[in-house]
């Protein structure tokens, strides 16, 4: 990247290691402070006096949902902002103009989209999901509210990377502490002190979402920015977009699947384990995003690095940073299922008050967390394929774990033990554990080919 102004990184020719943590570091406290849009919530309103365990339940109900709207949203960040990066290193700036303006155009697209969509289909959905009569006011509640800021939600979620891959990991950052800090100040507020609870939640974050993305956007039409949003760009073009939609498939899979997988636990988990194994699945899944988020934020970090090398030709700097993110996320995975193996009482008691909720949430968290040291090699292994434009491989990887493994098993495994909630939980390890071989043995398998390519052909 060119003439560089001091507030951008030299991918080209900086030490590797030093870029990694200058870029990581940002995006790893970007992925907390934006984990804190997602359990902040939860937290405050699982200690609701009397009703903050049916309200924490009924919230988690609304979590597929959340995570759909997500998932969209990285279907055009996440696929455009490599192709932007690619295209940076091989001296197309235009070209990468063009990505950044037409992906920004398809994500307000899909904003209204969905707002409508699951607008009116929400009640249902949130019965699909496994909602009972004590919690169906709550998720609906929360809901109906929350979608009214989706278009915030995906200018923040889609175009913020386009900042990273752009080498403004500190901007990026500032996107979601911004956000996150006005959204645990409204949360209180709004939930104990106007006595608006759910609601009062949901308010704040749609809110402090809506300041994130004037923020990202100030930025991307600023002067500050080296690819800079026009509207020229805006009018979208099938040769453009189609390719950044195809790479970012993958991510797209990976977080719908994540909405599939929840949908998936919560009504099995309703059918054998009543309100309380959901309110526990809410929990879990909340201590395995504190997990999952920071690995996702050093392989943002490196996006930057791998693609632009990708595209410059420089197969020994791709590799370089590679091995650095497959240490961080291997290591961080592994001490992460440590923690959560020997103090798990403590992750569960972060969220609630309820004795109860505590000990069956710690005593499922064991069995769910038995295997997430594996999800650390395949998320470097296939966010690495997806750094270097592959859209096809980590598609497949992406459906890997979740689509063809966790899904089924978790409703396969309840027919083989007694206790059926145990069987539900014990899917996760296996799928991780099985998914992060396959994926590092075809990393390893095929990487040599891909760097041999030209990047104009991926």
């Amino acid at each position: 990247m060119k003439n560089m102004n001091s507030n951008t990184t030299n991918l080209g020719s900086g030490n590797i290691r030093n870029l990694l943590f200058k870029l990581a570091i940002p995006a790893v406290v970007a992925q907390i402070i934006n984990l804190l849009y997602n359990i902040v919530d939860r937290i405050y309103i699982g200690h609701i006096p009397v009703e903050g365990t049916n309200a924490l339940t009924g919230v988690g109900l609304c979590l597929p949902i959340i995570m759909l709207v997500n998932a969209f949203a990285s279907l055009a960040g996440a696929g455009g902002a490599p192709r932007a990066a690619i295209a940076m290193g091989q001296g197309k700036k235009e070209d990468a103009e063009n990505i950044l303006g037409n992906c920004f155009a398809t994500l307000l697209i899909i904003a209204v989209i969905l707002t409508v969509g699951l607008s009116a289909a929400a009640e249902p959905l949130l019965w699909l999901f496994g909602a009972s009569e004590n919690t169906i006011p709550y998720a609906l509640d929360y809901l109906r509210i929350y979608l009214l800021g989706n278009v915030f939600v995906l200018i923040v979620m889609g175009m913020n990377p386009f900042l990273t891959t752009q080498g403004f990991a500190k901007f990026s950052m500032l996107t979601t502490v911004i956000g996150a800090i006005i959204n645990i100040v409204l949360d209180p507020i709004f939930i104990f002190g106007f006595h608006m609870g759910v609601r009062g939640a949901a308010l704040a974050t749609i809110m402090s979402q809506c300041v994130s993305a004037v923020w990202v956007l100030r930025f991307l039409t600023g002067k500050k920015t080296i690819l800079k949003l026009r509207i020229k760009n805006l009018k979208i073009h099938a040769s453009v977009i189609l390719p950044c939609l195809a790479l970012g498939v993958s991510t797209f899979i990976m977080l719908s699947t994540e909405s599939l997988l929840n949908i998936s636990f919560n009504s099995s988990l309703s059918k054998y384990g009543g309100d309380i194994a959901v309110g526990s699945m809410t929990i879990i899944s909340s201590v395995s995003q504190l997990i999952t988020l920071p690995m996702n934020g050093v392989c943002q970090g490196a996006q930057p690095i791998i693609s632009y090398n990708f595209g410059a030709g420089n197969k020994e700097r791709v590799m370089s940073a590679f091995r650095y993110v497959l240490l961080l996320c291997g290591g961080y995975a592994t001490l992460g299922c440590l923690l959560t193996l020997l103090m798990p009482e403590v992750f569960a008691g972060i969220f609630s008050s309820d004795s109860i909720l505590i000990e069956n949430a710690a005593w499922c968290m064991r069995v769910y967390m038995a295997g997430i040291f594996a999800f650390g090699f395949q998320c470097a292994c296939q966010q690495t394929f997806v750094a270097l434009g592959q859209a096809k491989i980590s598609l497949l990887l992406a459906c890997l774990r979740k689509l063809i493994l966790l899904i089924p098993l978790i409703f396969i495994l309840p027919h083989f033990f007694e206790n059926k909630v145990f069987a539900v939980f014990l899917a996760e390890p296996i799928s991780d554990i099985t998914a992060g071989l396959i994926t590092t043995i075809c990393f390893f398998a095929s990487i040599k080919g891909i760097l041999e390519k030209n990047p104009k052909n991926c």
